[in-house]
């Protein structure tokens, strides 16, 4: 891979600003910077960043029409009306649905939940859902990680008799839904501070508030923060602000007292008696299998395995989620392989800056793993299109930095409908206007995007010697997780390095690297793995200087030792 490698070394000023900060924080100079990119300033901000408490989460009832819904839900507790937990079909859909039922279901048992099916009702509040709620009597609809947008659908509710509470991060239009009440920090006139919550998140803050208003022991929402951290890791929500605090505590709960439902998934996935879980886990083992259950047959079965209690029938449940885990790999496989046949076939394709994709035999519940993995291939946004009769929907990802929500939101007039966030959004339009919206939404990207946006980059943090590499390091890096978006992981770059004379290609078809690097600024030999580099060893091997891009792990076959993960290799200036 050629990246282009983006790296703006600290100013003097700034870089004497993050020794005093490190100096004072016992850490690596380096590390003071990274963390005045982050935005922390000051030794008292450092301590609260490192070490997030959640007394620091933020008054619930800063959210518009909160005392609203916490009201709503008292009267209905109170007159003993049937309340519905409803919510998207995704991991944070299914995360948001499981906590809020959970929690109230300690106090309150007249209270069912209800996940749309993907491919009969589409994303969001259905007509057959408010149809299931009017019939079995529920009239109090709780709706988490959608319903921005379901106006039609809230209004049809209303007139059965039905109400409804809408807990959303998704960008709302012009026009609300005729909700008792929205909770949603995106919405013109939100007081709440922090926009980034998940959808779990905002129904994790409706239940601190309710404890709030009913003298409910704060101790009684730990145990969902598990839900959280899942949630926050798989929607891609930036891991900064209130974000931080429920990642944070959420995988302590994971990793110390997870909930029935999670540690089945943990046991299935092999992560109950091995390392520490981190965010990552979530994003590549825990969320995708949460996911397939939506995709493959019904989210409902997720949040099945996410509220039970008994550790047996849960094992059986975590299974069977698995499986749908595996079909939908084979699946996955199958359709990024025709996409991307597909994409090289166009014959002008290098010259455009996005991708819109067309299969109405696609399985609906899998376009948006592809669109991402797209995205990664080619760096450009994506949107991958299905059919359902005469309609075609839609999943859409981006690239880092570029606002695909806007991307799509200015060819609505065109479109059937959409709803979505920065850096991924659903759309469904007329297969006769497929070739227009293609057009419009190239047109509009190519206006907006930057040459920056659609290469392959690294955001390089800073600049290490070998002498600052050793265990103190990678333990004070430990304390910048969890890792996410707005935080990611460091990358770290060291020019002017040297193979020690011990390098070699391994792995089944000599693909990889094993490093032993020196640089010029102490003896110190650092360990290395360039995965699928092997290409670059005949000049590592010439003696001459390169320079290298990575991050500081730690050694998996020797505890205690660190090694460099190379994501890039390139001769030095």
């Amino acid at each position: 891979m050629n990246y282009q490698w983006k790296y703006q070394a600290p100013t003097n000023e700034q870089q004497e600003a993050a020794k005093a900060l490190a100096h004072e924080l016992g850490i690596n100079p380096a590390l003071g910077w990274l963390l005045m990119r982050r935005g922390v300033n000051t030794v008292a901000e450092a301590k609260k960043f490192f070490r997030p408490q959640l007394n620091e989460l933020l008054d619930p009832f800063l959210f518009r029409d909160m005392d609203v819904a916490v009201e709503r839900l008292n009267e209905a507790l109170g007159r003993k009306e049937r309340i519905l937990v409803y919510g998207d079909y995704d991991v944070d859909g299914c995360t948001a649905v499981a906590l809020v039922y959970k929690f109230l279901q300690q106090f309150y048992s007249n209270v069912d939940y209800y996940i749309p099916d993907r491919n009969e009702e589409g994303y969001g509040v259905s007509h057959k859902g408010v149809d299931y709620a009017h019939e079995t009597g529920v009239k109090l609809i709780i709706v988490l990680d959608c319903g921005i947008k379901a106006i039609e659908e809230i209004a049809y509710a209303k007139s059965l008799g039905i109400d409804f509470i809408i807990c959303d991060h998704h960008v709302p239009d012009n026009e609300l839904p005729p909700a008792v009440a929205i909770l949603n920090a995106k919405r013109e006139d939100a007081t709440y501070p922090y926009t980034d919550l998940s959808g779990c998140g905002v129904g994790f803050k409706f239940m601190q508030a309710f404890a709030l208003n009913n003298g409910i022991e704060f101790s009684q929402l730990i145990p969902l923060l598990d839900l959280c951290a899942i949630s926050i890791a798989s929607d891609i929500v930036p891991i900064l602000g209130e974000n931080r605090i429920l990642a944070y505590h959420g995988l302590r709960q994971l990793n110390s007292n997870p909930s029935v439902g999670v540690k089945a998934i943990l046991d299935i996935c092999g992560l109950s008696e091995s390392k520490e879980i981190t965010m990552n886990d979530i994003i590549f083992k825990i969320g995708p299998r949460i996911n397939a259950s939506g995709r493959m047959q019904n989210g409902g079965m997720a949040v099945s395995l996410l509220v039970e209690k008994d550790p047996a029938v849960a094992l059986k449940k975590a299974e069977q989620i698995n499986d749908f885990n595996e079909q939908r790999k084979d699946l996955d496989k199958s359709m990024t392989e025709q996409a991307n046949k597909i994409v090289e076939n166009i014959s002008h394709q290098n010259e455009l800056h996005s991708i819109v994709i067309y299969n109405e035999e696609w399985h609906r519940g899998l376009i948006g793993i592809v669109a991402s993995r797209l995205t990664e291939i080619y760096f450009r946004p994506a949107v991958v299109l299905t059919r359902t009769d005469d309609i075609a929907t839609g999943s859409a990802r981006s690239v880092s930095g570029f606002d695909i929500y806007k991307a799509i939101d200015s060819c609505r007039d065109i479109l059937e409908n959409f709803g979505g966030h920065t850096y991924a959004a659903g759309l469904s339009l007329k297969v006769e206007n497929i070739p227009e919206f293609k057009r419009r939404f190239e047109q509009y990207i190519e206006e907006h995007i930057t040459q920056e946006q659609i290469s392959a980059q690294l955001d390089i943090e800073a600049a290490l010697s070998f002498k600052d590499i050793n265990r103190k390091l990678y333990n004070d890096i430990k304390r910048f997780c969890p890792f996410g978006p707005n935080n990611p992981k460091p990358t770290f770059c060291s020019l002017q390095v040297y193979d020690y004379g011990t390098s070699k290609v391994v792995g089944r078809e000599q693909e990889h690297i094993k490093l032993e690097l020196v640089d010029n600024k102490s003896n110190n030999v650092i360990n290395g793995i360039a995965f699928g580099q092997s290409s670059q060893v005949r000049y590592i091997k010439s003696k001459q200087s390169f320079d290298i891009a990575y991050t500081v792990e730690e050694n998996t076959h020797k505890r205690g030792e660190v090694q460099l993960q190379i994501e890039d290799i390139r001769p030095s200036e």
